[in-house]
């Protein structure tokens, strides 16, 4: 009886474990859910043809689809999310408008509210502007990875294969939530505030000077070493930036038009001139130094300010600051803003305000955003 017993108990404990066995392994066919992530395609040399393999620099940028370019990259690319692509354009960074960058933020918000992260591709030229102003309009604080290569697709050696894939990651794994807009090279993440384009050749042309990398993606490993200051307010309604386009600029309403004047030994005032001239509602000045002007600019910038123009004053440098408590009236100091980035967060200010005063807070706050002190 005793024996009948053991035997009962050990078919049992079999039985069970079978069973375990067999949920255990239904259960890893059970299909994995990946996080959705839209690739919108604008062009540029990644999405370039060249003529040979090894035409490094002489090609057509923007003549390969976005949906090319990311099916290059299957099966490997469908391990780590489940992508969908929207082709926006196909041609050069510069040659895109602002109101062009205007459709760009509803595509991406679009695509933001059926996905979990988004990935842009840019030319290089352009893409720390492109960047910059996804940073300020995008609404959703969901990953934004801005990507592209210094290389077209077809030749020897091109960097955008890997640039895409790393981009693509870094969206999935979703660890720049709340960042804002980031851009994503040479195994590099930027923030979109700080990152220039430094060489026009080399691959590691991106940095972002004394700010220092937020990251870097080394193979399947994605390190975050630091936040953009705007991630404390994450999850806050103050997260979000004033410059919500579908509020600030009715349909059909133009931007305002904002231009840069640079500054050089014995520079001519007429190219303020002109652009006050011809309408800008606002001019940057690219000054030297920490944002000096020639007289002959000075005078013209006077003037131009007389008649309603503001002013961004920044340093053509690459390096420092031109702080706000040296300027006055309609002149805005930029901080260490390149000229570049200045003029994008000027052009928004002065569509969602006409008081200088705010455009200055605007300047030092989101233009120059700090951890703040918790002591």
């Amino acid at each position: 009886m005793r024996g009948i017993l053991r035997r009962t108990v050990l078919l049992t404990a079999v039985m069970a474990l079978t069973a375990g066995t067999a949920a255990a392994a239904e259960h890893s066919k059970a299909p994995v859910k990946r996080p959705k992530v839209a690739v919108i395609g604008t062009g540029g040399t990644i999405a370039g043809v060249s003529k040979s393999r090894v035409d490094f620099q002489d090609y057509q940028a923007g003549k390969l689809p976005i949906s090319e370019l990311v099916g290059d990259l299957k099966p490997e690319v469908d391990g780590i999310a489940d992508v969908s692509t929207v082709q926006f354009g196909n041609q050069g960074s510069s040659g895109y408008s602002i109101a062009d960058y205007r459709r760009l933020t509803q595509t991406v918000d679009n695509a933001l509210r059926s996905n979990d992260a988004a990935v842009v591709t840019t030319g290089t030229d352009t893409m720390e502007e492109f960047a910059y102003w996804l940073d300020l309009t995008v609404r959703s604080d969901k990953p934004v990875i801005l990507t592209g290569a210094m290389r077209p697709w077809t030749v020897i050696g091109t960097d955008g294969p890997a640039n895409l894939y790393n981009a693509i990651q870094l969206a999935a794994g979703r660890k720049t939530t709340c960042f804002g807009s980031v851009i994503m090279l040479n195994d590099e993440i930027q923030a979109a505030r700080e990152v220039r384009k430094t060489d026009a050749l080399r691959m590691d042309t991106f940095n972002s000077g004394a700010s220092g990398a937020l990251g870097v993606v080394d193979q399947d490993r994605v390190r975050i070493n630091r936040a953009p200051a705007r991630v404390d307010k994450c999850g806050k309604a103050s997260w979000k930036t004033p410059f919500d386009l579908d509020k600030i600029v009715g349909k059909g309403k133009s931007l305002p038009k904002v231009e840069i004047a640079y500054s050089y030994q014995d520079a001519g005032g007429e190219a303020i001139k002109a652009f006050a001239d011809s309408g800008a509602d606002g001019v940057v000045t690219a000054g030297t130094g920490a944002g000096g002007i020639s007289p002959a600019m000075s005078k013209a910038r006077t003037e131009a300010a007389k008649n309603g123009t503001v002013f961004a004053s920044t340093t053509r440098t690459g390096n420092g600051a031109v702080y706000d408590d040296i300027a006055d009236g309609p002149l805005i100091g930029a901080a260490d803003l390149s000229p570049q980035k200045a003029r994008i967060l000027l052009l928004l200010s002065l569509a969602a305000t006409d008081d200088v005063d705010k455009m200055r807070g605007w300047f030092t706050t989101l233009g120059t955003a700090e951890f703040k002190s918790r002591g």
